[in-house]
């Protein structure tokens, strides 16, 4: 970032004082997502929004070795006291959060002081991932599925604040207001919600966004959780977005939607031979995905048959229990929740996708059934410890991330594993409950 880049972003954030200053945003909450898929912030004031765009504010890169609990381990590549980063706010994704009065939210693309960009920033990952899908004369449209349970704010166990049925409109009649102020919050937001629902599990609702570039798809994936999480505490209860709320009953998911293009061409409307190559390459490395897109202890708490969690490396044509499901015109990843950072997930999808391209990989025949009433099926992995081990030896993925980040995952991953070694299934739902 040269001096004549930070004099124009000091110039752009200096032209939208006024507009945020009349709409009575006072401070500017700048985000990025650690490798525990936790959304870590620095905030400033708006008088000081120019400064940061131009110069940024300090971080220091010892967050990427943070455990979802705040527990700081020791990587190889990361970690310790040492050392200054600068959070530099995107101001094209800039947005007054209609549901903190007096806020405006910005993902931050982290750097070093010197202004280069920092190899082991996850949301750099999206735009490389992007970028390489360019160079093959392709784009890609994305969106997730957002799946959170509502409790009562008075206890740390989960109490559903609504007894209304699965699926059932009792649900949104008892938090009818509190539903109409999510909704009405994403859209002064500018998020295009496909559709809104009550879920299965007791106090569970989705939200479902419109397909977007990779890049806008994780950060509207980081708005729309922060939106509820504003909205449900007004509302004087809790949101868990955490893959098992409660130890043997249904999670949370945290599903990605993804079409490649080309030409304006959306390749699955027919499932081209791109479309199916791409699948193949996901559904390839499926099982090292789940380290970046099922990171947590508890996520496999969840991804057990007979839940709907997609526990099977496999992939169907409208089939609920397969990892990947082929939907009319895109690829739903079903075996991923909340507790994933966004922008690993899809850097990870699209690294996979493009070497399934590269490949000319080939599909195997989808399953038309329940896979768990087949034998031989391909599970997921069933432990954090066997999906890590997958992710390491993936040398796609390891390699799209570079050694660094990489291996930085690794030991977050290795670090919650041997700090949570002697918890109980229902302990890590308790720790991990209202974490993320």
């Amino acid at each position: 970032m040269d001096s004549a880049e930070r004099d124009q972003r000091f110039d752009r954030a200096t032209e939208l004082f006024d507009g945020l200053n009349a709409r009575d945003v006072r401070v500017v909450a700048l985000t990025w997502v650690d490798n525990s898929g936790i959304t870590r912030t620095k905030s400033v004031p708006l008088r000081r929004l120019a400064h940061a765009a131009a110069h940024g504010v300090g971080a220091s890169p010892v967050f990427d070795v943070f455990l979802f609990d705040d527990w700081i381990i020791q990587g190889r590549f990361a970690g310790g006291p040492v050392g200054d980063l600068r959070l530099h706010p995107d101001l094209d994704r800039l947005t007054v959060l209609a549901g903190q009065p007096g806020w405006a939210w910005a993902p931050a693309d982290r750097h070093f002081q010197s202004g280069v960009p920092y190899p082991m920033d996850q949301r750099l990952q999206v735009r490389k991932a992007r970028q390489n899908l360019a160079e093959r004369g392709l784009t890609a449209k994305a969106g997730f599925e957002i799946e959170w349970c509502v409790g009562k704010s008075d206890t740390d166990d989960y109490v559903p604040a609504t007894s209304g049925a699965a699926y059932g409109h009792a649900r949104q009649v008892e938090l009818s207001d509190y539903c109409v102020d999510i909704l009405t919050a994403l859209d002064q937001q500018d998020i295009e919600v496909l559709q809104f629902h009550p879920e299965y599990a007791a106090g569970q609702f989705e939200v479902s966004t419109a397909p977007e570039d990779p890049v806008a798809a994780a950060d509207t994936a980081v708005l729309v959780k922060e939106t509820i999480r504003a909205i449900t505490i007004r509302h004087g209860m809790r949101p868990s977005f955490s893959p098992k709320v409660v130890n043997g009953g249904v999670g949370n998911g945290g599903h990605l939607h993804l079409s490649l293009w080309r030409d304006g061409t959306n390749l699955f409307d027919d499932f081209q031979d791109e479309a199916r190559q791409f699948s193949a390459g996901v559904l390839n490395h499926i099982r090292a995905l789940c380290a970046v897109g099922a990171p947590s202890l508890a996520s496999y708490l969840r991804l057990v048959p007979h839940t709907w969690s997609a526990p099977f490396a496999a992939w169907g044509e409208e089939n609920r229990e397969t990892a990947l499901r082929l939907i009319r015109d895109n690829l739903e990843i079903k075996c991923f929740d909340l507790t994933a950072n966004p922008y690993l997930v899809l850097a990870g999808v699209i690294a996979a996708g493009l070497d399934g391209v590269a490949t000319q990989a080939a599909l195997p025949e989808g399953l038309n059934v329940d896979p768990a009433l087949l034998d031989g099926v391909p599970r997921l992995p069933t432990s954090l410890r066997e999906a890590v081990e997958e992710f390491e030896k993936d040398s796609v993925l390891t390699e799209a991330f570079g050694k660094e980040l990489a291996g930085t995952i690794a030991d977050v991953r290795r670090g919650e594993i041997e700090r949570y070694k002697d918890a109980s299934p229902q302990g890590i739902a308790n720790v991990t409950r209202w974490r993320h």
